[in-house]
């Protein structure tokens, strides 16, 4: 996910059935494993040719910071004035087939496999992997109603995108399209959603179901 910035998560959505029609129930399905609002870096992260002494064994491992940047991230102290979010979660393989990141998350960052060619024992190699982060100052897009972060969750909301899709804003209407449905319950089945619903996200996890009403 080089470069995608402004990577949402996206949502088909299925024509309503005869028995949901009155309330233009749809159902969401899930395309893709990372979002984020329209400022919200999700990218690549990669080790500095040296790290300073009291840095982990591990590359951005959990408590650990990074700068900023507009295509690839650095590990930095969190101390340093560049700091500019914390690893909340860190794990390795792909977001896909990994563990999801916490609510909190505000972006994901993508670990590259690294292998020196001069490292023998293997010490210094970094596996492939993700590191979930949280903004050390506001805004957190990752909360609910916030517009982005990686999860969608109950006080989300969402807009019609057109295409048959609908993408993720901000709640209080800061962000660039004004929001038309809000998730106010994850369930583990469509049935335990409330009467109000018109739209069923899927959110996965232990109750994967997101009821949404109009906004």
């Amino acid at each position: 996910m080089r470069g995608k910035g402004a990577a949402r998560v996206a949502y088909r959505l299925l024509p309503p059935t005869p028995a949901l029609a009155a309330l233009a129930a749809v159902l969401a399905t899930l395309l893709s494993g990372c979002q984020g609002h329209a400022d919200a870096p999700v990218g690549d992260a990669r080790p500095a040719t040296a790290l300073p002494a009291g840095y982990g064994a591990q590359f951005l491992a959990v408590g650990e910071c990074s700068s900023f940047g507009t295509t690839s991230f650095t590990e930095v102290p969190c101390t340093s004035e560049r700091a500019a979010a914390r690893v909340a979660a860190r794990y390795d393989g792909t977001t896909t087939d990994g563990p999801l990141c916490p609510p909190a998350t505000d972006f994901v960052l993508h670990i590259s496999e690294q292998r020196p060619q001069d490292d023998e024992d293997g010490d210094g190699a970094i596996p492939r992997g993700y590191a979930c982060m949280r903004n050390l100052e506001p805004p957190h897009p990752g909360d609910p109603g916030g517009g982005g972060g990686p999860r969608t969750m109950p006080g989300d909301c969402v807009y019609d995108s057109g295409g048959g899709q609908v993408r993720e804003t901000a709640c209080d209407g800061s962000g660039r399209r004004k929001p038309q449905y809000e998730v106010t319950k994850a369930v583990a089945e469509r049935s335990e959603c409330p009467a109000s619903t018109v739209l069923y996200v899927e959110l996965g996890g232990r109750r994967p179901v997101g009821c949404a009403r109009p906004e």
